[in-house]
């Protein structure tokens, strides 16, 4: 037994590593890290929060590129029970947060179904991050009352075939994942689903991490823009009205407030 977790050999532990930072990770993920012997991580776990396992635990890596997948999901899914039902406690390590877009929700599903104990370390997720570090707020009364969170790529080849009717819906904020490759056709649907060509937009690359880049424009400009900056995956799209709000509020662009004057007690 793992006293610190409260969870047994055979356990699987599935934590959110976020958006890359190893400092946004919650202090539960932080702690599973620090305590863990054996770990399966993904493609998207940067190595900054992999320093954070112990020199001597076993890694084992199930990442997934785009067109390129170390092990298929059945394959990762298949050693994940396999480990467990040796006997072995281990970590099961996702980028941003497993139940967004991660598959969490089916491996946990397989554990359920193999009658694995398992736990749920929750993650930021990359909108959060994005959000954040560049200044885009995913919400805001004056320019959108909802957040759609949606994924510009599909399973198995099947094509973009999305609610385009909703997304395209004015005041809220669209963030897709994994849609850079398909950001023209994701573009050109917007737009004529009724989505303004000037609606504010931007794509965010590598998200927290020293290396991240943010370009905005508007929606028709997208594609092009990231052609231009060579944009390349893990990147987000984000689009909406909240994006004119990176001039004012992105952390580079605020100064320091001036000191405080001192104040004196009167006796």
């Amino acid at each position: 037994m793992d006293e610190s977790l409260g969870m047994p050999s055979g356990c699987v532990t599935l934590v959110g590593a976020g958006p890359g930072d190893p400092e946004l990770l919650t202090v539960k993920a932080a702690r599973a890290l620090g305590a863990a012997r054996l770990v399966l991580y993904d493609h998207l776990v940067s190595p900054a929060v992999l320093d954070l396992l112990p020199p001597d635990a076993e890694r084992i890596y199930v990442g997934k590129e785009s067109s390129h997948h170390t092990l298929p999901q059945a394959s990762i899914i298949e050693l994940m029970v396999r480990l467990a039902r040796s006997g072995r406690a281990l970590v099961r390590l996702k980028g941003g947060d497993g139940y967004i877009f991660g598959r969490g929700g089916e491996e946990a599903q397989a554990l359920a179904e193999a009658g694995i104990p398992f736990q749920v370390i929750p993650g930021l997720t990359a909108a959060q991050g994005a959000s954040a570090s560049t200044g885009i707020p995913l919400t805001h009364r004056d320019h959108a009352c909802a957040l759609v969170l949606a994924t510009g790529h599909l399973r198995d080849g099947q094509g973009l075939d999305m609610d385009w009717a909703m997304l395209a819906r004015p005041r809220q904020t669209i963030v897709l994942y994994m849609g850079v490759n398909n950001l023209p056709e994701i573009c050109r649907q917007l737009m004529a689903h009724g989505l303004a060509g000037q609606t504010p937009a931007a794509l965010v690359e590598k998200a927290t991490l020293p290396q991240e880049r943010c370009i905005t424009g508007t929606l028709a400009e997208l594609p092009a823009l990231a052609l231009r900056h060579q944009v390349r995956p893990p990147a987000l799209i984000m689009i909406g009205g909240v994006v004119t709000l990176r001039s004012q509020l992105h952390p580079a662009s605020i100064t320091e407030p001036a000191p405080a004057q001192a104040i004196h007690a009167v006796a």
